[in-house]
Parts: structure tokens; sequence; C-alpha cells
């Protein structure tokens, strides 16, 4: 199961379960989008690569039965 790690490792910014703001990278580093666009320019400083925006897990279900 995908790791959703808390907060930016650049700023520290919350980034809750829900957040659209996450971005990780291939090995899960887990940082906001204004640090990977405005610092780190879409390239992790631990790997390299390059991120995506982090899936989110709904507060609610979203279907019938749904975790």
């Amino acid at each position: 199961m995908l790791e959703l790690r808390p907060n930016c490792e650049c700023c520290d910014k919350d980034l809750p379960p829900d957040s659209t703001e996450a971005r990780i990278c291939t090995y899960e580093c887990t940082f906001c989008k204004d640090c990977v666009e405005d610092v780190l320019y879409n390239v992790c400083p631990n790997w390299d690569g390059g991120f995506v925006p982090r899936p989110i897990r709904p507060k609610t279900a979203r279907r019938p039965g749904g975790i």
C-alpha cells in the first residue's frame, strides 16, 4: 500500500490524505506542489527523478460498501 506521508519534506506543509497539493516521486518522497514547482524544479533531491500528483484517500466512501 502507498505510504501517505503527512508533510512536505522541504517546507513541512501539512499534506493530509485527501490533499490535492501533494506530489511524490517513484520512491514516495513527498513534497507540496509549490516546492516541486518553485524550489525543486520537478527533480527529486533524493533520487533525481520527477514527480506526479499523489493519489488521494477520500474522507468518505465514494461508492456503497467502499472503504
